[in-house]
């Protein structure tokens, strides 16, 4: 039986962080099911067409962190672009900036005086859920016109049942007395206002972090079948692992099966997000770098540009299409979701007879957790559970959060300093 201080289940972001933050002399093993690293911060490269699994562009608070994976980027060669966003929503015809609740006033005028009055007279209080609180704080208007119809597509479940504070920091809030100082001086800055991304793709950070890490120790293609909490031992399809750490960044709900522990499943739920990367013969707009589309007719709820982000002159898009996590997909619906995309794609002006050159898709199951007290609850009594036998879960899925992919580097480093400071 092979034996290892720190076995890491999961060669995503998180993953790699925690290991590169422990050096290269810690005695680690990685095991990542996939047959590459990097979880969905995978690049995709067909027909000189760069794609993500998704849109991943890195949105830094801390400075030190960008100049440390940027700096290993450079010193391999990779350009590094920083970007200023430039984000919209589709509407009527048109465009409204984002965020949609500082910028009603370029709305229709009828639209926009209804919205104002709406947010004025709204029914405020504190509100028992994510709906809720859009209503409380931006009124009908405001919240029926995008935000309740945007979320809904994207969480693809009734926003009755998300926590108010499900998307935390990153929902860009504004009160009143925000909002209409944005009518005449405008200021849309959010977390992302700006962004890094590498011209080789989000995997590039993923190389990055690679640097600190023995791939001697990474195991790629291996499966962890079951956890023995008591006996602190790995079973996968290659055989057994003794571990006196575990560190898991897999789904939360998968590493409660694997470990066998007792838990309701009702408390957890999350969608799923079908992406099709496309790639076109020419361009087609600019000054974009993502749309957000609220309108229930058209089948996706945001759709990205990456020939603009990159300056070229094919149009190079990831669209992206949320679906409740018990929805069936086999290829016969990715089919019809493909050619509803390139019909909803001409609908809203965005191919205007383009030509099809090169395409790929990928299907993100789980992509968003739904974030409820009764979630963060379990979520916070099993990772204690899981921690006094040895077991941490980290990052987005295995904390079971909303997150930012800098924050699952933040969290990695600190689980890693904990046990440096105690010698480990």
């Amino acid at each position: 039986m092979e034996r290892t201080r720190f076995l890491v289940v999961g060669a995503g972001i998180s993953g790699l962080a925690f290991v590169d933050r422990l050096g290269r002399e810690a005695d680690y093993r990685i095991v990542e099911r996939e047959a590459e690293p990097g979880g969905y911060c995978r690049t995709v490269k067909r027909d000189g067409f760069v794609w993500d699994y998704s849109g991943h562009f890195f949105h830094f608070r801390h400075p030190e962190i960008e100049r440390d994976l940027v700096g290993r980027m450079r010193a391999r060669g990779e350009e590094v672009l920083r970007v200023r966003r430039r984000s919209r929503i589709h509407w009527a015809g048109g465009h409204v900036d984002f965020p949609f609740q500082k910028n009603i006033h370029q709305l229709p005028r009828e639209d926009f005086l209804e919205c104002l009055v709406e947010l004025h007279f709204r029914e405020r209080g504190e509100a028992s859920s994510f709906k809720e609180m859009l209503y409380r704080r931006f009124g009908r208007g405001i919240a029926e016109r995008f935000l309740v119809p945007y979320n809904e597509k994207l969480y693809a479940t009734d926003l009755d049942r998300l926590d108010p504070d499900a998307m935390g920091r990153f929902f860009p809030h504004a009160d009143e007395d925000e909002i209409l100082r944005n009518f005449r001086a405008p200021d849309d800055t959010s977390y992302n206002t700006t962004f890094t991304y590498p011209r080789g793709g989000a995997v590039q950070y993923v190389e990055a972090l690679l640097d600190g890490v023995d791939r001697s120790r990474l195991s790629l293609g291996e499966t962890v079948r079951s956890i023995d909490l008591r006996d602190r031992v790995a079973r996968t399809d290659r055989g057994e692992i003794a571990f006196e750490y575990l560190v898991s960044s897999m789904p939360f709900v998968r590493l409660l099966e694997l470990c066998g522990l007792s838990w309701d499943p009702g408390v957890f739920s999350w969608n799923k997000v079908l992406v099709f990367n496309l790639g076109f013969d020419r361009k087609g707009p600019r000054e974009v770098h993502w749309e957000y589309f609220p309108q229930r007719e058209l089948v996706f709820y945001r759709v990205g540009f990456y020939d603009n982000i990159f300056d070229e002159e094919r149009m190079s898009l990831y669209v992206e299409i949320g679906l409740p996590n018990d929805a069936p997909v086999d290829d016969d619906r990715i089919e019809a979701f493909r050619e509803r995309v390139l019909r909803d794609l001409e609908r809203a002006g965005i191919v205007r007879d383009h030509r099809l050159l090169a395409e790929h898709h990928v299907l993100m199951d789980p992509a968003y957790v739904h974030i409820t007290r009764d979630s963060e609850r379990e979520v916070g009594r099993l990772k204690r559970a899981l921690g006094h036998r040895g077991v941490y879960s980290i990052g987005r899925y295995g904390s079971w959060t909303y997150c930012s992919i800098e924050d699952n580097i933040v969290e990695a480093r600190a689980l890693a300093d904990s046990f440096r400071l105690v010698g480990e």
